[in-house]
């Protein structure tokens, strides 16, 4: 497989996008990557290692989409940036998928921009892996599309357990749609209106509402929601995982006796902060796109870029959007 990774992408970028890259070389076998980025920054950090290059392309592209840039004036401006040639790539077929972990919004506009949705696809979704009780599930839309309607949730969750499906080999996916209360009658208009869909659909395993407080218990495989609802909830996720670690370590450090309790515990903590790490998830993919775009958290270290890359291979070799595509346009004809 050939994977392109955006070099410039990401607040850490491009020491950890380099080391990341070199890291899924060493894992990966068969794996070709392609660089883009400024060409020479790129061949100075790549002088660092031992690496096989006929198993490297850099494509050189002198623009760079900042965190803090405007995400559709920086697509449309910065025609040369890295990660528009990353996207160009997978466009032309010149590579099997791609990676940043660049400014999020513009990634979105420039996978929808270059990529186009597939057929039949009504608006894309952001889904990224999650741990819960009983190992993990799937939350989307994660931030794609902030304003939906109930024909776009229920479409979501058919892409969201094909996911589970094809990656995972789960079958016959639990399907719950993230809801203020577990009644049918629960909710705004839209979760109203997809309740209704998702209950008549008989592609899904729907199990009916469930509350946040629900998500984690492992008895649902994939959660629905808006990209809003959905961006707010994995935001959060992450904000009360970093604080309770750090809580914790901040407990243990003030105790001769508690230093001696963790040193006890320490390969469960370990277990359970390895869990917590959304680096070990690797990048979130945009469901529903004409090709493979992943998105890796913005501070992203090397772990995490050899994490994403890994993500962006495997569906690759699963031949996913030729997968995702039998169920779409069987499914819904129409655009909305």
């Amino acid at each position: 497989m050939r994977i392109a990774l955006d070099a410039m992408g990401g607040d850490n970028a491009p020491v950890e996008t380099i080391k990341g890259a070199i890291k899924a070389l060493e894992e990966i076998e068969d794996l070709e990557l392609v660089l883009v980025g400024q060409k020479e920054i790129i061949e100075q950090e790549l002088s660092k290692y031992n690496v096989d290059k006929n198993k490297i392309q850099i494509v050189d592209a002198r623009e760079i989409i900042a965190m803090t840039d405007d995400p559709v004036a920086a697509v449309k401006g910065k025609k040369d940036s890295s990660m528009n040639r990353t996207l160009e790539l997978v466009k032309d077929g010149r590579v099997d998928a791609s990676v940043s972990a660049g400014n999020t919004g513009a990634l979105i506009t420039a996978s929808q921009l270059k990529l186009k949705r597939i057929k039949g696809v009504m608006r894309p979704a952001i889904a990224t892996m999650f741990p819960n009780k009983k190992g993990n599930m799937l939350l989307l839309d994660a931030g794609a599309t902030a304003d939906c309607k109930p024909e776009f949730l229920n479409q979501y969750a058919m892409m969201g357990a094909k996911y589970l499906e094809i990656l995972l080999g789960r079958k016959n996916p639990t399907v719950g749609l993230l809801n203020i209360g577990t009644e049918s009658g629960k909710g705004n208009e839209v979760t109203r209106g997809a309740y209704e869909l998702l209950k008549q659909n008989e592609k899904v395993n729907f199990i009916g509402n469930i509350e946040s407080t629900e998500m984690l218990n492992g008895d649902v495989d994939v959660v629905v929601t808006d990209g809003f609802t959905g961006n707010m909830v994995l935001k959060t996720s992450e904000g009360v995982a970093k604080f309770i670690l750090s809580s914790m370590k901040s407990e243990i450090e003030k105790s001769f006796i508690y230093k001696l309790g963790a040193l006890l515990i320490k390969p469960a903590l370990k277990t359970i902060v390895k869990k917590m790490d959304s680096s070990e998830y690797g990048g979130a993919i945009f469901l529903g796109l004409n090709g493979i775009s992943i998105k890796a958290h913005g501070n992203s270290d090397s772990i995490a870029i050899k994490n994403a890359i890994k993500v962006a291979n495997k569906f690759a070799q699963m031949k996913f959007i030729d997968e995702l595509k039998k169920i779409i346009v069987i499914e819904d004809k129409e655009e909305i």
